[in-house]
């Protein structure tokens, strides 16, 4: 079986094998995402998570089988973990106030990334934003403060809907680099 050799450069840690690979990759996993979550915004989540995880154990995938299909298996993964994510966060709002921390501990497993932006509060949180680049700052700004969609972002700062990917995944990882330097 072919090996494609952006896989192999991704392994060696090579950016714009990354980027086409989520390029090429990116309409498959959406398209297959969509129609589980029949949701858009929740869907772009489920992706881009999946590549963060995928590009963060790339070292891992076995080249026997399709690199699509290791996706799929993570895509998968995410979003059962955002499922028992919401799951939980209802079965916290009907229990009673006693509860609510015993009930708190939800069983998921976000990213690295995820876990230490989701511990800061939020003027710390604004103060390691103001330390990334500004374009970095901006499509973080777009998307979780004004909860655009990749697509609306896109849009507003008039670039193809790849690179915002590419800027979102990586404004997230610096983001958590910056967090953990400071603990």
């Amino acid at each position: 079986m072919e090996i494609n050799p952006y896989i192999e450069k991704a392994k060696k840690g090579d950016q714009v094998a990354f980027t086409y690979l989520l390029d090429y990759y990116w309409n498959e996993v959406y398209g297959f995402m969509l129609k589980r979550t029949e949701n858009e915004t929740d869907a772009e989540d489920i992706v881009i998570e999946t590549f963060s995880k995928a590009f963060d154990k790339i070292s891992t995938y076995n080249p026997e089988f399709q690199f699509n299909t290791w996706l799929i298996a993570i895509a998968k993964n995410v979003h059962i973990d955002l499922l028992r994510k919401k799951k939980s966060s209802l079965f916290v709002e009907i229990t009673s106030e006693e509860d609510h921390q015993a009930y708190n501990v939800a069983d998921t497993s976000p990213s690295a990334e995820d876990e230490l932006i989701i511990e800061q509060n939020l003027s710390q949180l604004l103060q390691f934003i103001k330390e990334l680049k500004p374009h970095y700052q901006e499509v973080i700004q777009l998307r979780y403060f004004q909860e655009m969609s990749y697509q609306e972002i896109a849009e507003q700062l008039n670039e193809p809907l790849s690179n915002v990917k590419i800027k979102l995944l990586r404004a997230k990882k610096l983001l958590a680099e910056i967090i953990q330097s400071k603990q």
